[in-house]
């Protein structure tokens, strides 16, 4: 039996296992790249989320047909349904490994700050400092945009230097202009947020 027969007679096998499990992976990559647009349009890149987009509705619809012409078949829900939350999962993984955009982290210091500003600054990070006044008495409130792929060695110094600082993290859309860390150098860009750098 060739692959259309085994199709065309609508054998058992395929139509309670095989196309219930395509019906499954076909819903992990349409949601996984649903995903993905929704973020990519977020964070205006404006050329990747038609691509995106063009598969998502390619695969839904292919989905979709096969549920439409099994519908007394209760599999091909659960499978749907299935596929789904796993794409949504998967999604969010793959955002995470992919680490696309910057981020603008806040720290709120009430100790001492130079050796954690001084180690900050020797790791290429941007850093705007304000004084300001907090519930306790004198803080410090240090910005930083960071690459979301930084996020990481930028909390682990803080952790290092002063672990029980506040600090928020926050998505941002774009950034036209600032000091960001990269591999080799700083990269020096005019960023103001109208305070003051640490000296």
């Amino acid at each position: 039996m060739n692959i259309l027969n085994f199709l065309a007679n609508d054998a058992p096998i395929f139509t309670w296992v095989v196309l219930p499990v395509l019906i499954f992976i076909a819903r992990i990559f349409d949601q996984s790249v649903g995903t993905l647009r929704m973020i990519f349009v977020a964070k205006g890149l404006k050329n990747l989320a038609p691509v995106f987009a063009f598969f998502e509705a390619f695969i839904w619809l292919v989905a979709i047909s096969q549920i439409f012409a099994h519908l007394s078949n209760p599999m091909c829900y659960v499978a749907y349904a299935g596929g789904y939350a796993m794409g949504n999962y998967v999604g969010m993984l793959l955002d995470e490994r992919l680490s696309i955009g910057n981020v603008i982290i806040r720290v709120i210091l009430s100790v001492d700050t130079h050796d954690l500003i001084d180690k900050l600054k020797e790791a290429n990070y941007g850093l705007t400092i304000l004084d300001a006044e907090g519930g306790m008495g004198k803080v410090k409130v240090v910005f930083s945009i960071v690459k979301r792929k930084h996020v990481k060695d930028f909390i682990a110094i803080l952790n290092e230097f002063s672990p029980n600082s506040f600090y928020t993290i926050e998505e941002i859309r774009s950034v036209s202009q600032g000091v960001f860390r990269t591999n080799s150098r700083r990269q020096f860009m005019n960023l103001s947020f109208g305070a003051k750098k640490h000296k």
